[in-house]
């Protein structure tokens, strides 16, 4: 008997076609569409589902949410094995991660995309999709929640990240490894997560925005987030996470007026940690209430947070 995957379309460079202008119209094709263009796996049962039709950057929380829906009501499913997404890569990254955090399922969630359109010379989409729907049925990975394959490697969804603009080699975990590869639709894992977290979303994901800080950074940014109403703000430090001193202040008005506050750092490997004593520092901030947010990057970092206070992990 065929194992049956879920494959859900979001739009992206993955469903894109040139236009008369020589520039591609991302989302342009339906997932019927982009599987006509494709070999899919004659051996795997395979559900297309339609969502979203767009550009990444046009994905926000909300549609995420929707995706998130979408994904859960094909899980009622018990005869589903697991789930492809086929998305943008822009945002990628973030889509995963949020799926990460908000489904409890042991069956594999797959995210995927390509560089190249369908119609480019050396495109990647073929390969990406047609790897997704191996590793969606591999029972290795149950229980490892979200990943996302590209170039043939599957990585996890807290640390992937887009890495490079154009070329197939997109995306990366530095520090980390992949979990495993796909090498004539065999898929090889190598290592596996040993903790996965999910969170139970109570409410309305609140507005969560990030400040990348650098030398002479003041308080301005911090101040208008305030007056505008936000309820979580990431702080992009450098180092060990470390702030310019001159926005100490707005960050005490910050916590003060209620707003999580959470410093990562730009640096690519390596955890924030209250290293040094000095206005600014990781300790510094510590002391004033911000929470120290180890080795997240700030989008992954701006994900979580908006998570656990629609989960009221802060109430």
């Amino acid at each position: 008997m065929k194992k049956k995957v879920v494959l859900i379309t979001t739009g992206g460079t993955i469903a894109s076609k040139e236009i008369s202008t020589g520039l591609l119209s991302s989302g342009a094709l339906s997932g019927k569409e982009l599987a006509e263009t494709c070999q899919l796996p004659e051996d795997i049962e395979i559900k297309i589902v339609d969502v979203l039709q767009l550009p990444s950057m046009h994905i926000d929380i909300e549609k995420m949410l929707l995706i998130r829906e979408r994904i859960l009501k094909e899980l009622e499913d018990e005869s589903v094995h697991g789930v492809v997404v086929t998305h943008g890569t822009d945002s990628l990254e973030e889509t995963a991660y949020f799926l990460d955090l908000t489904i409890d399922d042991k069956r594999p969630i797959v995210v995927t995309g390509s560089q190249r359109s369908p119609g480019e010379v050396g495109t990647d989409v073929f390969s990406n999709l047609r790897n997704s729907f191996y590793v969606a049925i591999e029972e290795t990975l149950n229980n490892v929640g979200t990943v996302v394959v590209f170039n043939e490697r599957i990585y996890t969804a807290k640390h992937v990240k887009k890495v490079h603009t154009s070329n197939l080699q997109g995306f990366d975990t530095f520090g980390q490894g992949y979990l495993g590869i796909i090498d004539n639709n065999v898929v090889s894992i190598y290592q596996k997560p040993i903790k996965r977290e999910t969170f139970n979303i109570k409410k309305t994901l609140p507005r969560v925005d990030i400040i990348k800080c650098y030398a002479g950074a003041d308080g301005f940014l911090i101040d208008m987030l305030i007056s505008k109403g936000t309820k979580g703000i990431v702080l992009e430090g450098v180092g060990r996470g470390q702030v310019s001193p001159l926005m100490v202040d707005a960050i005490d008005r910050s916590i003060a007026a209620g707003i999580k506050m959470v410093v990562t750092s730009s640096a690519e490997e390596g955890m924030v940690h209250p290293s040094y004593s000095y206005v600014g520092s990781a300790h510094d901030l510590l002391q004033r209430g911000v929470i120290l947010g180890k080795d997240y990057d700030s989008k992954k970092a701006r994900i979580r947070l908006a998570v656990q206070l629609a989960s009221d992990m802060y109430s």
